[in-house]
């Protein structure tokens, strides 16, 4: 499954749901307000920008944003919401697209670094947030915690959430450290309609490593994006790299 062929235009139509789930204000509001703050009086760039679920919020919210985005789908729907002026995207690949400018924040959420099915990727999805930060700026990454405890031995899946007319799961390639999630969507019917994504997980202390690796330091981990304590029981985590403010290279 290429990323190109499972974002396409039957899934950028239905990838919005205004007011809801990870639409919902109680969801965007802490996110779009951290990302403001973190970026100052400086430019933005998001990492697979989608449908501009995050960047026209944080557009209006008076934050210059570029974007970088593999699907032709999903920005067609993005620019039902703001033309090419407002918010330009670069057509690519998030490891080596590259987009004009410096910026003091790239930002990639909802677990969306995970998309990059090799460690080799991830690492250049690092390195590209680099290039194009001023020395001081800030690579923001939300990304799971991989949900192996509640693994059983020998199965292979977790159903992660289930609720009428819903149910998601992930199957698990432990030796390649890759998921595939499942959502299933019905109605009463026989039928179910299926959309499946691969990704290969990364633990904190990998994804740490990633950043020493492209030459940040990690400056904070949290929970969530209001910033509560990042624990070991903790599901998810907003991870805020920075480059040395002396960067010269």
């Amino acid at each position: 499954m290429r990323q190109e062929e499972i974002w396409d235009a039957e899934a950028a139509g239905r990838y919005d749901t205004p007011g809801r789930g990870m639409f919902a204000p109680e969801v965007l509001g802490p996110m779009v307000d951290r990302l403001a703050e973190l970026a100052g009086d400086g430019r933005a760039l998001e990492f697979a920008i989608g449908t501009g679920r995050v960047a026209v919020p944080l557009d209006e919210r008076g934050v210059p944003v570029t974007g970088i985005e593999l699907s032709p789908p999903m920005i067609e729907q993005l620019r039902r919401k703001a033309d090419e002026a407002a918010i330009p995207v670069i057509v690519g690949d998030m490891a080596t697209a590259v987009a004009p400018g410096e910026y003091t924040l790239v930002y990639l959420v909802y677990n969306t670094i995970s998309n990059l099915l090799t460690q080799a990727e991830q690492v250049a999805c690092f390195r590209n947030a680099a290039r194009h930060l001023v020395p001081g700026g800030r690579f923001v990454i939300e990304l799971e915690v991989p949900e192996l405890r509640a693994l059983p031995p020998g199965r292979e899946a977790v159903v992660w959430h289930s609720e009428p007319g819903y149910i998601g799961l992930d199957t698990y390639d432990l030796l390649r450290q890759h998921l595939v999630s499942h959502h299933f969507t019905f109605d009463e019917s026989r039928q179910a309609t299926l959309f499946r994504s691969p990704h290969r997980y990364i633990w904190p202390s990998e994804l740490d490593l990633m950043g020493q690796l492209a030459g940040f330091e990690l400056e904070s981990r949290h929970a969530d994006w209001a910033g509560a304590e990042f624990t070991a029981e903790s599901p998810s985590h907003v991870s805020v790299y920075r480059l040395p403010p002396d960067r010269t290279a």
